[in-house]
């Protein structure tokens, strides 16, 4: 585990940011961004300059690895936000806001994504009061996000919420840290998006 956790903050490293991989630590000044800012390895500062194609995809990949998507379900939302009217980036950063994983990552009742898809995927988590089993659900305005009447599943949830104290819920999630209930009050928008995604690079590399 501590070497799988080693890797993650090298791809922030590289990345020249914070990915937010390692749950409440990227919070943190123990966060390896704050440690260290440029990329691994000896010759770091002196590699070449990045091409305009791998810009593009620098920023993709950035985006895959933030919310833990793999290509073809990152391609699936990107075609689903290319349909949506409106700005094709935004619709794909709200989209991937939207998720179930996500919502409940930001709630502040999961400490890390990988965690939060168990939940969900172990039936851990209702929406509405019924259980909802799959991560990449869409969240709606009015959703009710709240754990299974377990006691083991209201321990976990417990855990994080207290962990989880100074974390910043997102202005669009209104969050009860005592009864452990999220609700949805509106869509995000662009500005709630808080990683530094330039999500243009993004659509000019992925309409091509």
């Amino acid at each position: 585990m501590s070497r799988f956790l080693g890797n993650v903050c090298k791809l922030c490293r590289r990345e020249g940011m914070k990915l937010f991989l390692k749950g409440q630590r990227c919070f943190t000044n123990k966060c390896a961004v704050e440690k260290r800012d440029y990329p691994p390895g000896e010759h770091s500062a002196r590699r070449s300059k990045v091409s305009e194609y791998g810009l593009r995809l620098r920023e993709k990949q950035k985006l895959k690895r933030i919310y833990g998507l793999m290509e073809t379900q990152f391609r699936f939302v990107f075609e689903r936000a290319e349909r949506a009217q409106g700005n094709t980036g935004e619709n794909l950063l709200v989209l991937l806001e939207r998720r179930l994983d996500n919502v409940l990552l930001a709630a502040g009742f999961a400490l890390s994504r990988n965690q939060s898809r168990q939940m969900i995927s172990h039936g851990h988590i209702q929406v509405n009061g019924r259980r909802v089993t799959i991560p990449s659900y869409l969240v709606r305005t009015g959703d009710v996000i709240t754990p299974q009447d377990r006691e083991r599943t209201k321990k976990v949830v417990r855990d994080a919420v207290e962990v989880n104290r100074s974390q910043t819920v997102p202005g669009w999630l209104e969050v009860d840290r005592d009864t452990h209930i999220a609700k949805v009050q509106n869509l995000p928008r662009r500005e709630d998006v808080m990683h530094p995604i330039k999500e243009q690079l993004i659509v000019e590399l992925l309409s091509k």
